[in-house]
């Protein structure tokens, strides 16, 4: 209810008349049954402006430091996240991951949209990391395409450090949906996750236009962190 009332009449609207995004292929999101919208992930509104341009509702993954912060803070974050029907996902890996990946499931054989950003975090400098393999996992399992989603200028909207966007006209693209049928019963195999990984990171580098690293964020994230802890920054 919390999700509707903020798309549709108190911050939706706002979006789009301040910033007025704009979005292209969406035609290529089915207007009903489930599909995975694998994005790549700049920055916090990503995750605003995605489903903004579309008329169906998306169910995000979302990392479960959203639900489980304390404070005043991390109240706000837990009622947000969770009344407007986010999944939280650990990412340590073992059974707390097993739970996300059935309830995203879940969702998909409902019917659903269901959002995630493969790189598993956002880029630490406008360029599109490896991804990770859950996308694959759960695109064999459910048996649903996956449609690639580039989101465009949102980096240089809300650059790191800055709570309010600047005023740019951000844009969505969608691409046509990946079809995995051909390796059904191989949900398994590491291989063939791999493969079906790198090819919806390879369909986002053609949408988005960016530079590709085979690293995976984190890895990049926690050399910086090293880096500056060394230096003695904070």
């Amino acid at each position: 209810m919390l999700y509707w009332l903020l798309k549709k009449v108190l911050l939706g609207p706002l979006l789009r008349v301040y910033y007025r995004p704009w979005a292209e292929g969406v035609e290529n999101v089915p207007t009903e049954g489930p599909a995975i919208l694998a994005g790549n992930h700049l920055t916090v509104v990503d995750s605003f402006f995605m489903p903004l341009v579309l008329d169906r509702k998306v169910t995000f993954w979302a990392k479960s430091d959203y639900f489980t912060e304390s404070g005043v803070k991390g109240w706000f974050k837990r009622f947000f996240f969770s009344r407007t029907g986010n999944l939280p996902v650990d990412r340590s890996g073992g059974r707390a991951s097993e739970q996300a990946m059935r309830s995203a499931e879940r969702v998909l054989r409902e019917g659903e949209l269901l959002g995630i950003y493969p790189e598993g975090t956002r880029s630490p400098d406008g360029r599109l990391y490896r991804g990770k393999t859950g996308v694959a996992r759960l695109a064999l399992e459910a048996k649903v395409p996956v449609i690639p989603v580039a989101m465009i200028g949102t980096a240089e909207m809300q650059p790191a450090g800055r709570l309010i966007p600047k005023r740019m006209r951000p844009g969505v693209r969608f691409g046509k949906p990946l079809d995995f049928s051909r390796y059904e019963g191989m949900e398994t195999d590491r291989y063939v996750l791999r493969s079906v990984t790198d090819e919806v990171m390879y369909a986002l580098m053609q949408l988005s236009g960016q530079e590709y690293v085979d690293v995976y964020a984190a890895t990049v994230k926690a050399k910086h962190a090293a880096e500056r802890r060394d230096r003695g920054e904070t």
